[in-house]
């Protein structure tokens, strides 16, 4: 409420100074344009997928509620398993899954499959089915061409639309088409995102990108799991358990170097995309490599910097879109704009020879110069933040100044008015004072006096009552009805005209939406591989190197990036898989020898090359991998239903059936789940498979303790297996272990010496030891007569000690109930 109150005393002398005071609330100084202290919680992102599958080809379109996009993937042949469709599924996790009610028996069988989930986590997706002329083909480019999009300037006609909509959306893909038009339809009717709005508000969406999974690594969640790519743990703070989770230790956690939210997105995206394309993995190793030279440290360090800047643009888009945009928005998108013109300066004087310093140096274009600008000459954000709203500066409308200037006068204005309407009031009133509140107008205000007790004792001649308000009574007089039309509701004059304002620079940010959504593609691009820089320079990695024809891998002193961090010291090893010999490695060595973590390094370091990394190795070189499988640890669930052994053939399975002689397979400890015999003979049978398949033998890598699978010759000889162990050295009783793979075959566990570190009584290792060497030649294996002899000891000694306890004067004593439950059970085990 502004208020301006005259209090003049009633004396022949008038009002003395000091006597008549004036108050109006005054702009408070803010520095220029600042963030706010925290970012806001974002909704969970949903995407809402749309699928069809006719004569053998899949036609899938999402809608993301993180970015407001649409995501299309063109037609694609997919096996009548669908493969393709459950890849995707896995990778971006719907919360529902549209498609048409009329539907072949291989789709319908998929979707009961995907329905019947109950493990799936965190929950099923909903399957909706719309009726199939929702499908259409016509209807489908219809609602296409009709939608409402912001980032198509409102001047283009029709015909211009349709060609710019079909320089994004290929139009000849015709089930793709009919998933998008199915999507909008599904889109509208649940009113996605905007559920609480007036029904003339549509769905917003900020752009249309097209999506392959074509030259796409198959890798499953087990293997991400075991391989410690993403590791989540239970947050430790209390205030945040609504997300509840945390990346722990994983590879993910120690190259997540990201300055901005939608890098470390986009990171996470290529670790779930791992890519044969040498092309887009080269190109991202040449930016690697570029920040990895000393002299460009500086500049890395900078665009890092920068980089910090870049905020979540689709959800400031969204809320334009919707006409919820907050200060803070504005404040954001200056300060992302200007983030960017400084990427694209700091681009321009780097090698345009690499893809992505050309990118941003020609596509950040003088659009965002004119964003920024505009902003810059238009938003007030010292007025905004002490308002909390939308103000602009002056000199930008006159109309609004004008206004202004007429609020700020009020003060001394209001004083002169109230003391005219006092001398016109009974003497009795001591004081008063004009007011003036936004959407009421000016009022004068008058003290309650003693004598006004009723309702009735308010009534003033040529006043009109109002309301009562903290002992103040408020009228309208002729005076203050003159001020309202002359000076009309000043206050919410001047929104309305700035919130046009703002509207009408909402329009000009929403029309240039595709540069800034572009912004964001490419900055998340170059904070990923900074970020990977980063980490490379700091672990010392290499850069690997990519071989077509070779169909493996070959690792010079490769590491384990995660184990050598917690080690104090790590022994490289290498390894090479690919050609026509030694296709099927068995390793064994004793237990704590590095057979898993070899087995893991393999595995990670052919990751990371897949994806686009510099690696742990001297030098790495990757040939046209297509899949990595694993068996290394039992993933165990209570929701599955499975034993663990059930679960460890699950893996094994997905192997044996899926892998082909470009895929990289990993089993750990393969038969340990079930009886031994069984257990080796099914590892053996798993690998005789492999063998027999000869030239498109997959590359395995077996680590095992059935030294029996060598002893008894289970495996046919020939060149494709190779046998090799973990070295170690036996000095007296201890067992030294080196760490390095050698070739050869380990002649024993070294159970023992694994048990002893545990902590195991040296008895039962001794007893152990020699339980085996009687299995091994043979012999029956007797009970120990010594230990038989101490247990025989020790109950008589109990029974002795019950009958000194004794007490044969006590009359309650009753000796045949002693002999039946003491020393009969206990003459047993002494006898």
């Amino acid at each position: 409420m502004a208020s301006v109150a005259a209090t003049p005393a009633r004396t022949p002398n008038g009002p003395g100074p000091g006597e008549a005071s004036a108050s109006f609330p005054t702009v408070a100084s803010v520095p220029g344009p600042r963030e706010p202290e925290e970012e806001e919680e974002e909704e969970p992102a949903e995407i809402h997928l749309c699928v069809l599958w006719n004569s053998g080809y899949l036609g899938i379109a999402y809608y993301d509620t993180s970015d407001s996009t649409i995501h299309f993937m063109p037609d694609a042949p997919d096996h009548e398993s669908l493969k393709l469709l459950q890849r995707v599924l896995d990778e971006i996790d719907p919360r529902s899954v549209v498609t048409s009610a009329k539907q072949d028996e291989n789709m319908t069988r998929f979707l009961e499959k995907l329905a019947s989930q109950e493990h799936r986590e965190p929950k099923r997706p909903e399957i909706i089915f719309l009726p199939n002329v929702d499908f259409g083909l016509e209807i489908s480019k219809q609602r296409l061409l009709s939608g409402n999009y912001s980032f198509i300037p409102d001047s283009m006609t029709t015909t211009e639309k349709i060609l710019f909509l079909s320089s994004i959306i290929p139009f000849d893909c015709l089930l793709m088409v009919r998933a998008l038009g199915g999507l909008l339809k599904f889109l509208g009717r649940r009113r996605i995102g905007v559920e609480l709005e007036d029904y003339n508000v549509s769905v917003p969406i900020l752009g249309f990108k097209k999506f392959v999974l074509t030259h796409l690594v198959s890798i499953d969640q087990d293997t991400y799991s075991v391989l410690q790519i993403f590791k989540s743990e239970s947050h430790p703070s209390v205030y945040k358990v609504a997300s509840g989770l945390k990346e722990g230790l994983s590879l993910f956690g120690i190259l997540n170097r990201c300055r901005c939210k939608w890098g470390e997105k986009l990171l996470r995206l290529w670790f779930t995309r791992p890519t044969q394309d040498l092309g887009e993995l080269n190109s991202r190793l040449d930016v690697i490599q570029f920040f990895l030279l000393p002299q460009h440290l500086d500049m890395a360090q900078m665009l890092h910097r920068l980089l910090g800047h870049i905020k979540n643009v689709p959800l400031i888009l969204k809320r334009m879109k919707l006409s919820h945009t907050k200060v803070s928005d504005w404040q954001v998108l200056y300060k992302t704009v200007y983030s960017a013109l400084g990427l694209r300066d700091a681009c321009r004087s780097l090698p345009q020879s690499i893809q992505l310093f050309r990118d941003i140096a020609q596509e950040f274009s003088d659009d965002l110069h004119h964003i920024a600008s505009l902003i810059g000459k238009v938003v007030d954000f010292e007025g905004s933040l002490a308002e909390n709203r939308f103000t602009v500066l002056p000199n930008i409308d006159p109309e609004i100044d004008e206004k202004k200037r007429r609020l700020m006068g009020l003060p001394s204005f209001l004083t002169e008015v109230a003391r005219k309407e006092l001398e016109n009031l009974d003497s009795r009133i001591p004081s008063c004072s004009v007011i003036y509140i936004p959407l009421i107008g000016f009022l004068l205000s008058i003290p309650r006096l003693p004598s006004m007790v009723e309702t009735s004792d308010f009534e003033i001649e040529g006043l009109d009552f109002m309301f009562l308000s903290e002992e103040k009574l408020h009228y309208r007089s002729a005076r203050t009805k003159e001020l309202d039309a002359l000076l009309g509701d000043l206050h919410c004059d001047i929104r309305d005209q700035e919130t046009l304002l703002m509207h009408q620079l909402q329009c000009q940010v929403l029309a240039r939406a595709a540069i800034l959504t572009r912004v964001l593609d490419l900055a998340s691009r170059l904070d990923v591989l900074l970020a990977l820089a980063s980490a490379a320079r700091d672990y010392g990695y290499s850069r690997p190197r990519y071989s077509p024809q070779l169909l493996g891998v070959r690792i010079q002193n490769g590491r384990h990036p995660l184990m050598e961090l917690c080690a104090r010291t790590f022994v490289p090893n290498s390894a090479e898989c690919g050609g026509y010999t030694g296709r099927v490695k068995v390793i064994t060595g004793p237990n704590s020898s590095g057979k898993s973590i070899y087995l893991k390094q393999v595995g990670l370091i052919t990751f990371m090359a897949l994806v686009g990394s510099f690696v742990p190795a001297e030098e790495a070189e990757i040939g046209a991998v297509d899949a990595i499988f694993t068996r290394i640890h039992s993933c165990e669930s209570i929701s599955l239903g499975l034993s663990t052994f059930m679960i460890d053939l699950n893996q094994v399975a997905k192997a044996v059936n899926n892998a082909t002689e470009r895929s990289l397979v990993l089993v750990d400890e393969f038969g340990k789940g079930t009886n031994t015999v069984d257990g080796l003979a099914l590892l053996a049978a798993v690998i005789r498979h492999w063998l027999a398949l000869g030239p498109t033998c997959p590359n395995v890598f077996v680590a095992t303790n059935f030294l029996s699978l060598v002893q008894l010759q289970l495996l046919p000889q020939g060149p494709l297996v190779q046998y090799l162990t973990m070295e170690t050295c036996e000095d007296g009783n201890d067992l030294v272990f080196f760490y390095q793979v050698c070739e050869g075959v380990a002649r024993a566990s070294h159970a023992s010496h694994t048990a002893a570190q545990a902590g195991l009584p040296e008895k039962l290792i001794a007893r152990g030891k020699q339980v085996s060497d009687l299995i091994r030649s043979g012999k029956p294996i007797k009970p120990v007569k010594e230990l038989l002899k101490e247990k025989q000891m020790e109950n008589c000694q109990t029974l002795v000690d019950k009958f000194l306890k004794l007490d044969l004067e006590d009359p309650s004593l009753d000796l045949d109930i002693f002999m039946s439950q003491e020393v009969l059970p206990a003459a047993t085990t002494i006898l």
